[in-house]
């Protein structure tokens, strides 16, 4: 059994919805991934998301699209992501790791090297935004054997044939897109995500997980009546690039405002993201007795 699918089984069984952070590797500097991975674990967070720094990010609204830039101002690579989950699992073996991008890098680095030093180092799942389904059947096999689980997304817009075909081939969960457009985004129809949520898990037993436009205790509290999850990506980027005040595409910044005050910006961070993640989790898991106070 996949650490994802035990992690959830355990949510499930102990009455709690999954609490999903989104952060991308190396926003807004390599060494604060990993510190700041610990500090959502601490705060609540079951699964972790972590982006790989792409160019061209085509799912991620103007917030995201800002985390990618700061990371890769910094020449985060894929090889550089793998070892901060290397870094992490010196301290926590148990909390999932998925890592969310595009093909373009693990085509680079090539799917068979990729998927073993993502199982060396302890990534338990990938999810490849512009991977189609009729193109994965060869790299889900190939993820299979290490035990890495193959997450895909499923939109508003995807056909109920195209969405029976993702669920026969996904594993650990299914990630719902809430709405359409690009993450960030608002006006979450719940009523719609119910009907989807409800549509997809007629097809498949693993859990279903949504996000897109969660942002906050209330709006991750409606979702997770009709999931088994919530993602939550946008708002925790915002917060990093706001703590260091880059949220502009201004590059030079990036490079030049951490020298003499990290200690201070990583301290600032952490908390703002313990913050987040803390009110989501008492939003979406009232009354669990290890967060209810």
């Amino acid at each position: 059994m996949s650490l994802i699918k035990s992690t959830l089984e355990n949510c499930k069984n102990n009455g709690r919805k999954a609490v999903i952070p989104y952060i991308v590797a190396g926003d807004p500097w390599y060494e604060i991934t990993v510190p700041a991975m610990h500090s959502l674990v601490d705060a609540g967070a079951d699964i972790i998301e972590l982006g790989v720094p792409f160019s061209d990010p085509m799912a991620e609204g103007p917030t995201i699209q800002i985390g990618h830039e700061r990371s890769l101002a910094n020449q985060t690579s894929l090889k550089d992501v793998l070892n901060m989950v290397s870094e992490f699992r010196k301290q926590n073996k148990t909390t999932p790791i998925v890592l969310m991008g595009y093909s373009n890098p693990i085509e680079v680095m090539g799917y068979q090297s990729f998927a073993e030093e993502a199982a060396k180092v302890g990534v338990n799942g990938v999810l490849t935004v512009d991977m189609p389904p009729e193109e994965a059947q060869e790299i889900n096999l190939i993820f299979r054997e290490k035990n890495i689980d193959s997450i895909f997304l499923i939109s508003p817009t995807t056909s109920d044939l195209r969405a029976k075909k993702i669920c026969s081939i996904a594993s650990g969960y299914i990630y719902y897109v809430s709405l359409k457009g690009v993450t960030g985004a608002a006006n979450i129809d719940t009523l719609n995500v119910q009907e989807k949520v409800n549509a997809i898990k007629k097809n498949t037993t693993i859990p279903v997980c949504v996000g897109f436009g969660i942002k906050d205790a209330k709006s991750a509290s409606e979702i997770s009546k009709y999931s088994d999850g919530v993602v939550v990506g946008s708002v925790l980027v915002d917060s990093m690039g706001d703590c260091v005040g880059m949220n502009s595409r201004d590059t030079k910044k990036i490079k030049n405002i951490f020298e003499d005050d990290r200690e201070l910006y990583k301290n600032k961070i952490n908390k703002r993201l313990t913050e987040i993640i803390e009110s989501i989790d008492k939003g979406i898991n009232p009354c669990d007795p290890l967060i209810a106070k």
